[in-house]
C-alpha cells in the first residue's frame, strides 16, 4: 500500500476516537482488522483504496475462515472494513484528500454464518435453591431482592441497576424498564419478588443517601454498579452449591425459558423481555424443544436406552 494509502488508517483511527469516541478496545480491534486487510491488499497487489473491489473483500474473507478466523470474527473484520469505506466515502463528499471511490466494496459481502449457540439456563429445581437465601443483613436482603426481581420479570443487567424507586409499583406489581435503545415497557414483579422488595425497600432507608434515585444502591448508599451484581451474584450461587458459573444474564434466560415452556405463548415472551424482533424470541423455542425431547427419551418405551 502507497504511503497515502496507510496514512488514511491512521486518520480513520483518530475518527474513531476523537468523532465515534469508540472505546480504547473497540479502536484496536479495528485496527488489527484494517491491518490485516492492508497485508492482503499487498499480496493482491492492491496499492490504493479506490481499487479494492468486491471480489477482494470475499476473498479476505474467505482467507480469514480458511486461517481459523470464525464467522463471529470475520464479521467484526467486515464490519471494520465497512465502516472504514464509510468514512472514506464521507472524506470524499467532503471534497478532502481527492479519494475517487464509487462504492463500499464490503457493502455486499457477508461472513459465514455463524452457528447459534443456545443459551444457558437454570431449571426450576436450581433457580428455587439459588433463590433460597437467607440475608443476615442489608445488603443480603438487596441481593435476594435483584436476584428475584431478575427471575420474576426477565431483565436485563442493565436495565436492573439504571431503575429508580419511581419506576416500581409495588401496589400495581408492575416495573418500568428502559431498555435498548431507550425503548421502556412495563413487566409484571411476581409474588415473591414484591415480598422479597417490601423487605429490601425497609433495609434501603437506613442506606441509601438522601438524594439518591435509585432502587439497588450500594453500601455507601449509592447506585449500585454492574459489576458489583455479578460478583455478588457468582458469590451466592457458590454460596448455595449450585457448582456452576452464575451470571445475571441467566435470570433472563432461565424466565424466557421456564415461561414459554409453561404458557407456549411466544408473543407473550417476546413482549415481556421487550425484544424488537420475534426471531430473537425464537431460540427459545429450541430450549423448549430440548426438554420435551428429554423427556421424551427418558419415558417412551421406544427411545428409553438400555441400562
Amino acid at each position: 500500500m502507497t504511503p497515502a494509502a496507510l496514512g488514511w488508517v491512521a486518520r480513520f483511527r483518530r475518527y474513531l476516537s476523537a468523532e465515534r469516541r469508540l472505546s480504547a478496545h473497540t479502536e484496536q480491534a479495528y485496527a488489527r482488522d484494517l491491518a490485516a486487510l492492508v497485508r492482503h491488499c499487498e499480496r493482491a497487489g492492491i496499492r490504493d483504496w479506490h481499487k479494492l473491489d468486491m471480489q477482494t473483500v470475499r476473498a479476505f474473507a474467505a482467507h480469514s475462515h480458511a486461517g481459523g478466523l470464525g464467522p463471529r470474527s470475520i464479521q467484526r473484520r467486515l464490519s471494520a472494513v465497512r465502516s472504514f469505506y464509510t468514512f472514506l466515502m464521507r472524506e470524499r463528499d467532503a471534497g478532502r484528500g481527492g479519494m475517487r471511490l464509487k462504492h463500499n466494496p464490503a457493502h455486499e459481502v457477508r461472513a459465514p454464518k455463524a452457528p447459534r449457540r443456545l443459551p444457558q439456563t437454570l431449571d426450576a429445581d436450581q433457580m428455587a435453591r439459588l433463590l433460597a437465601i437467607e440475608p443476615d443483613d442489608a445488603l443480603g436482603l438487596r441481593d435476594r431482592a435483584l436476584m428475584e426481581l431478575l427471575y420474576s420479570s426477565g431483565l436485563r443487567l442493565a436495565e436492573l441497576v439504571g431503575l429508580d424507586l419511581a419506576h416500581l409499583d409495588l401496589r400495581d406489581r408492575t416495573v418500568r424498564v428502559l431498555g435498548k435503545g431507550g425503548k421502556a415497557r412495563v413487566v409484571p414483579v411476581g409474588r415473591l419478588a414484591v415480598v422479597a422488595l417490601q423487605h429490601w425497600l425497609r433495609a434501603r432507608a437506613g442506606l441509601a443517601a438522601a438524594d439518591e434515585p435509585a432502587l439497588f444502591v450500594n453500601r455507601r448508599g449509592r447506585r449500585l454498579g454492574a459489576r458489583a451484581v455479578q460478583l455478588r451474584v457468582a458469590a451466592w450461587a457458590r454460596r448455595q452449591g449450585l457448582g456452576l458459573p452464575v451470571h445475571p444474564h441467566l435470570f433472563r434466560h432461565s424466565f424466557a425459558s421456564h415461561l414459554l415452556e409453561s404458557s407456549g405463548e411466544l408473543r407473550g415472551v417476546q413482549e415481556l423481555l421487550g425484544h424488537a424482533d420475534i426471531s430473537t424470541t425464537q431460540i427459545y423455542t429450541h430450549l423448549d424443544f430440548q426438554h420435551l425431547a428429554r423427556i421424551y427419551d427418558a419415558t417412551h418405551p421406544r427411545a428409553r436406552r438400555k441400562a
